[in-house]
C-alpha cells in the first residue's frame, strides 16, 4: 500500500538531484503566492477608486496585451541571448513593479491610470522573461525527468493561485494594499536569487546573437504537426469548454447562490488541478503523450458539459468542474513536455513565447464565447455546448491527425 501510495503522489525526483530546479522551483512558487496578492490588492484598489465593475475588469485588459505582444518577442529574444540573463532582468522588473505599486500604495496617490500602467509592465515583464525561464528546463534536468517537473511547476502555480488570493485578502483587510504589495516584493528575492546561483544559459551553437525572427517560430510552429496539435488541443479546451464567464449568473440563476458561491465555482478548477499536480507520480511512466493530452482534453469537455446539467445540486457542479481542472493539469503536464523534449533548443524560447499567447488569449476568447452562447440562448446551454463542443473539436483533431496518437515520447518528434 505505501509503495502505491509513493507511485501516485507528484515524483520529486527533479526537486531532489538538482539544486538548480529545486531553487528555481521555489522561487517561482513564492513569487506566484505574491504575484496573486498583488493581483487582489490591485482590483480592490481599482474598484475603491472608481466604484467600477468595468474599470475593475479593464485590469485583466492592460495585462492581456503586452503579455500577447511581448511574450512573442520574449521568446525570440530568449532563442539568441544568455537565458539567465534574461530571467534576471524580467525578475528584476517585476520586483520593481512591485515595489512602485508600493510606492504610490503607501503614499496615497490614488492614481487608476498609474495602476493600469503598472499592470501593463508586470504583463511585459513576465511575458519577456517567462519564456527564458520556461526554455531553461531541459538543460537542467535529464529528458525522463521532464513529466515530473511539469507536474511540480503545476503545484507551485496552484498554489499560489490558491493561496496567494487568501492570503492576500487577509493581508489588505488588516493592513492595506501596500502590505500585500510590499510581501510581494520581498517574495522575489527567492527568484532573484535563484537566478543568480544558475549557470550561464546561452543558445546553442552558432544560434547565440544572432537575430531570431517570431515568424521563423510561427513557421517552425505550422511544419509540426505534433506540436501544433498539441497547441490546438489546448486552444480547443480553452475557447469552448471554459465556462468561467457564466459563473456569476450560474450562482445565482443555476444554485440559487451570491457572491460566496461565486467564489466557489472559481477555486474549484484550481483545487482539482492541484489534487491533479499532487497525485501525478504516474506521469512519468507514459510514453504517449498524443493519447494522454487528447484524453484529457477528452475529460475536460465531458466534465463542462456534465456541470451543465448540475441545476440545484452545487456540491456536484464543485466537484466536476474540479475533475474539468485535474484534466486540464494532466493536459498542461504533458503539453509541456511534448515541446520541451521534441522542440530544438533554438526554437524553445519562440515556442514558449507562442505558448503564453495561447494561455493568455485562450482563455479570454472562452469567456466571449461562452458569454455570447449564454446571451443568445442560456447560461445551461452555453455550458453544455460549449463543453460538447470541445469533445467534437479534438475527435476531429484525432481523425485528422492520426500521427499524434502514435507520438512516443521515447522518440520525440515535433
Amino acid at each position: 500500500m505505501g509503495r502505491l501510495l509513493r507511485g501516485a503522489v507528484a515524483d520529486l525526483t527533479p526537486l531532489r538531484e538538482s539544486a538548480d530546479y529545486r531553487r528555481i522551483w521555489f522561487g517561482q512558487g513564492v513569487s506566484s503566492i505574491g504575484q496573486q496578492m498583488t493581483a487582489v490588492a490591485v482590483s480592490v484598489q481599482v474598484y475603491a477608486l472608481t466604484g467600477s465593475t468595468f474599470a475593475t475588469g479593464a485590469v485583466g485588459l492592460c495585462s492581456l496585451i503586452p503579455l500577447v505582444a511581448f511574450g512573442l518577442y520574449g521568446g525570440a529574444i530568449a532563442d539568441t541571448v544568455d537565458r539567465r540573463k534574461l530571467g534576471l532582468i524580467g525578475s528584476a522588473g517585476l520586483a520593481a513593479v512591485s515595489a512602485m505599486l508600493a510606492a504610490q500604495a503607501l503614499l496615497g496617490l490614488r492614481q487608476v491610470a498609474l495602476l493600469y500602467l503598472a499592470v501593463a509592465l508586470q504583463g511585459a515583464f513576465f511575458a519577456v522573461s517567462s519564456p527564458a525561464r520556461s526554455s531553461m528546463i531541459p538543460r537542467l534536468l535529464p529528458a525522463e525527468q521532464l513529466p515530473a517537473a511539469n507536474a511540480l511547476a503545476t503545484v507551485s502555480m496552484n498554489l499560489g493561485m490558491t493561496v496567494g488570493p487568501m492570503l492576500g485578502g487577509l493581508l489588505i483587510g488588516a493592513y492595506g494594499s501596500q502590505a500585500a504589495y510590499l510581501v510581494d516584493t520581498v517574495a522575489f528575492t527567492a527568484t532573484l536569487y535563484a537566478m543568480w546561483r544558475l549557470p550561464a544559459m546561452r543558445p546553442d551553437g552558432a544560434q547565440h546573437g544572432r537575430r531570431a525572427s517570431v515568424l521563423d517560430g510561427l513557421r517552425f510552429l505550422r511544419e509540426q504537426p505534433n506540436l501544433r496539435t498539441s497547441f490546438l488541443a489546448d486552444l480547443a479546451a480553452m475557447i469552448f469548454g471554459l465556462p468561467r464567464s457564466l459563473f456569476p449568473a450560474l450562482a445565482v440563476g443555476f444554485y440559487g447562490g451570491h457572491a460566496d458561491t461565486v467564489g466557489l465555482l472559481v477555486a474549484a478548477p484550481a483545487v482539482g488541478a492541484l489534487a491533479g499536480a499532487l497525485f501525478s507520480g504516474w506521469v512519468s511512466r507514459v510514453n504517449r503523450h498524443g493519447v494522454a493530452i487528447l484524453a484529457a482534453v477528452i475529460a475536460w469537455g465531458l466534465s463542462i458539459a456534465a456541470f451543465g446539467l448540475t441545476s440545484g445540486h452545487l456540491w456536484l457542479g464543485l466537484a466536476l468542474l474540479a475533475v474539468a481542472g485535474c484534466a486540464d493539469t494532466v493536459s498542461m503536464i504533458f503539453r509541456n513536455t511534448m515541446m520541451q523534449v521534441a522542440a530544438p533548443d533554438e526554437m524553445r524560447g519562440r515556442l514558449q513565447g507562442i505558448f503564453i499567447v495561447v494561455v493568455a488569449g485562450g482563455p479570454r476568447l472562452g469567456d466571449f464565447e461562452s458569454g455570447t452562447v449564454a446571451a443568445l440562448t442560456t447560461p445551461t446551454i452555453s455550458a453544455i455546448s460549449g463543453g460538447l463542443a470541445c469533445v467534437a473539436a479534438i475527435l476531429l483533431l484525432a481523425a485528422r491527425r492520426p500521427a499524434f496518437l502514435r507520438y512516443d515520447a521515447r522518440h520525440p518528434s515535433p
